[in-house]
């Protein structure tokens, strides 16, 4: 799945993810297969439910993995690991997660909730210099050096969010993983928390992972989306083709959900629910394969003809 020019920075080779209630066993991830290369903001997008915050959190070890292969810079990092390349990952994997207020000690300070990962890995001179740094990254995410003082609670969910990035910033990762780090912002603040992102992606050359359920989120910020249904990646493909070639009929269901912003013409919209019991998969059982470069769907032989010819037809209308 990689592509030669370009350096992978993580690999998820057929991931499995179980969770177990009275010996029952629910496969939360089904053989999921993408690779994120450096330098990129990977998109995984997907409904309530779907696997994508359980992906998350399995790259960054909080919740153990029941098959497959997560590799980091070509490592191995699911599984049992030594404490030192714990150590690393933590310093190089950092994750925004999606409720602020939930992921910030109610009883710490700001100035402690963000130096925490300082005081852990001892990345200071002294306290000056570790005061400065927070005090940096404060202002890098638009808050005042004096907010320190404060608890996470005086603080508005924009707000939070904000020191949730900083906090993660602060590390000077490599890797961030963001978890719908807009979805309980106002619409005023989400495009202030992208272009705060984006521009610490351009400053620092870092590599995202953006988790959402809003695909038009999604398409001004990233460079590939990968989309999951019920554990399985269905479709993966650069941002602009799978908005102009969406294949897999769960994409098209995902995409007509946007809202348009003519009333007139959101009314009369014809709902498309995918449901999967009527996709006829008598025959071979269906497997992500690539259609074009880059371009992947979930499919078997039979609707990989048709979507072949789905696509000859859209290039020959000049789509």
């Amino acid at each position: 799945m990689a592509n030669e020019n370009k350096e992978v920075l993580l690999s998820v080779q057929h991931l499995e993810v179980s969770f177990y209630n009275n010996k029952k066993r629910f496969r939360a991830v089904k053989n999921a297969c993408f690779d994120i290369y450096k330098g990129e903001t990977f998109a995984l997008v997907g409904e309530s439910g779907s696997g994508k915050t359980t992906i998350g959190r399995s790259i960054i070890r909080l919740n153990p993995t029941s098959d497959g292969d997560i590799l980091y810079k070509g490592k191995k990092i699911n599984g049992k690991i030594s404490k030192e390349e714990q150590r690393d990952l933590v310093r190089n994997i950092q994750m925004i997660f999606q409720d602020p207020a939930a992921s910030l000690n109610e009883r710490a300070t700001i100035d402690y909730c963000i130096s925490e990962g300082l005081y852990n890995f001892h990345l200071y001179k002294d306290e000056a210099d570790r005061e400065a740094k927070v005090d940096r990254a404060l202002e890098s995410v638009g808050l005042l050096p004096e907010h320190k003082s404060r608890y996470p609670h005086e603080f508005s969910g924009g707000q939070r969010q904000r020191v949730g990035i900083a906090r993660a910033m602060i590390m000077e990762p490599e890797f961030i993983i963001a978890d719908e780090p807009i979805s309980a912002l106002d619409v005023s603040i989400r495009a202030q928390v992208l272009n705060l992102m984006n521009k610490f992606k351009e400053e620092r050359g870092l590599t995202y992972m953006f988790i959402a359920h809003d695909l038009s989120v999604v398409r001004y910020f990233s460079d590939r989306i990968a989309v999951i249904h019920k554990g399985r990646i269905v479709e993966i493909a650069p941002t602009d083709i799978l908005f102009r070639f969406p294949l897999h009929p769960y994409t098209h269901s995902l995409l007509q959900a946007v809202p348009i912003p003519d009333p007139k013409v959101e009314k009369s919209k014809e709902l498309v629910i995918y449901d999967e019991s009527k996709r006829d998969l008598s025959g071979e059982k269906p497997v992500l394969q690539e259609i074009r470069p880059g371009h992947f769907v979930f499919a078997n032989d039979r609707e990989m003809k048709e979507y072949e010819a789905k696509l000859q037809e859209w290039e020959k209308a000049g789509k």
